[in-house]
């Protein structure tokens, strides 16, 4: 979509598709999923963690950090990444708002 469209939606829909996107993805949940469970992680306990190689971990993470959901650190050679809780909550509100509007649609439909 051209970027000329996007000033048409609302900065909650941008939000939604941004999250959306980020979470599109199961290596993406699988990495989200270790970040959660070890609080902090260093990219190759990820890597040892997952059937995927450094350079694909590595897209899915950059992925992940310019949805916001994550952040990472330099430590020496190794970047270390957690959670972004901040964005991890707003997240969490925006599409939790989303799904809650599904209870006001009828079960008789389609």
């Amino acid at each position: 979509m051209g970027s000329s469209k996007l000033n048409e939606y609302s900065e909650q829909e941008l939000l939604i598709a941004k999250y959306a996107k980020a979470l599109s993805h199961p290596a993406r949940i699988a990495i989200l999923n270790v970040l959660l469970k070890k609080q902090a992680c260093v990219c190759g306990d990820i890597v040892e963690e997952l059937p995927l190689a450094q350079s694909t971990v590595s897209q899915h993470l950059k992925e992940l950090k310019e949805a916001g959901l994550i952040k990472g650190d330099i430590e020496g050679v190794s970047v270390c990444y957690c959670i972004d809780t901040e964005v991890w909550n707003k997240a969490s509100v925006i599409l939790d708002n989303l799904f809650q509007q599904a209870k006001v649609i009828p079960e008789k439909c389609c």
